[in-house]
């Protein structure tokens, strides 16, 4: 990138946040931090209004805006994958104010560019493993958790549990995070007294009556996840597929984390801290699941085998004799 792009990203970076550290301008271009002083001083000496606040960062005053510019080729591209990915991956209203946004952002561009767009347009798909949750759930909240997230507002919700059971709940949010498929809430329970993980396809109702709570109370999504990670490294990670006519609904309850289609078998990971209970629980599915790791909870499983043979051997010699 030339010098010239290289300020005009500048300046467009400023415009999208209400302070800019000098650091992420340099980890951004991958350019020293002497070098960003130069570059920002240069857009000073040619009339951009930059504040700075020492150990803060910068800052564009305000009534300052760069004319409309124009998205090159790839990132008009970029913009059309994200919208496949919206389209797939998210509810009905973060769907809608996206294509609102991308609607704005397809009439800046020149004619070409358009025609590049329609071109490809065909050419891009997203796949989807089936939906298995009820529609009489509606899907339509993640527009709503985010702004609860902002303002730091209690939210209200109905939600329809693992264990098939519908509890009312008030979620004090820190964040929301994509796994598995599916979106889910990261907040402090009231109900339970804890940190909580909610489905937000299994969210029936949710009402947003701007009772705020003390963020600074709370940790961060960030500091939650690492939580997470440090309890999952003292846990044991297995593997299982099972055929999708088997009924492994209650899979959470033993620990499953992620679920993978594979067409006519699903296959599993769970973190487990008791490869017993796993063990007993597969064992109900037959030759329809199988462990692809650890070996020692196919030993398990294994030794829960022989030793019903055992039993039902020798309660079968006694009954002949």
């Amino acid at each position: 990138m030339n010098r010239i792009d290289r300020l005009t990203a500048i300046l467009i970076q400023l415009q999208s946040k209400k302070i800019v550290k000098a650091e992420e301008i340099a980890n951004r271009f991958e350019i020293s931090l002497r070098t960003v002083y130069r570059d920002v001083k240069a857009l000073m000496e040619a009339g951009v209004p930059i504040g700075s606040e020492a150990g803060v960062g910068y800052f564009i005053v305000d009534g300052y805006h760069l004319p409309p510019v124009m998205f090159n080729q790839e990132e008009a591209s970029a913009m059309l994958l994200a919208g496949k990915l919206v389209e797939k991956m998210s509810d009905q209203s973060v769907r809608k104010a996206f294509e609102s946004a991308l609607l704005k952002i397809k009439c800046v561009l020149n004619d070409k560019e358009k025609d590049h767009l329609e071109m490809l347009q065909s050419s891009v798909m997203v796949g989807r493993m089936p939906e298995s949750v009820s529609e009489e759930f509606p899907n339509n909240f993640l527009t709503d958790i985010q702004k609860a997230l902002v303002y730091k507002e209690v939210l209200e919700i109905e939600y329809h549990s693992n264990q098939e059971e519908l509890t009312k709940r008030e979620i004090e949010p820190i964040g929301i995070q994509y796994y598995s498929a599916h979106w889910h809430l990261i907040g402090w329970c009231r109900l339970r007294s804890g940190y909580r993980d909610f489905r937000a396809d299994r969210i029936k109702s949710l009402t947003n009556n701007q009772k705020k709570f003390d963020g600074r109370s709370r940790i961060s999504l960030e500091e939650y996840l690492q939580s997470l990670l440090q309890s999952y490294r003292e846990l044991d990670k297995a593997v299982v597929t099972f055929d999708k006519s088997t009924n492994h609904s209650r899979s959470y309850m033993f620990g499953c984390v992620s679920e993978e289609d594979l067409g006519s078998r699903v296959r599993m990971t769970f973190l487990i801290d008791n490869s017993g209970m796993l063990a007993r629980w597969l064992l109900s599915f037959g030759s329809s699941v199988e462990v692809e790791q650890p070996q020692k909870l196919k030993d398990i499983i294994a030794d829960l085998v022989e030793e019903l043979h055992e039993h039902y051997a020798t309660s079968s010699v006694g009954q002949t004799l």
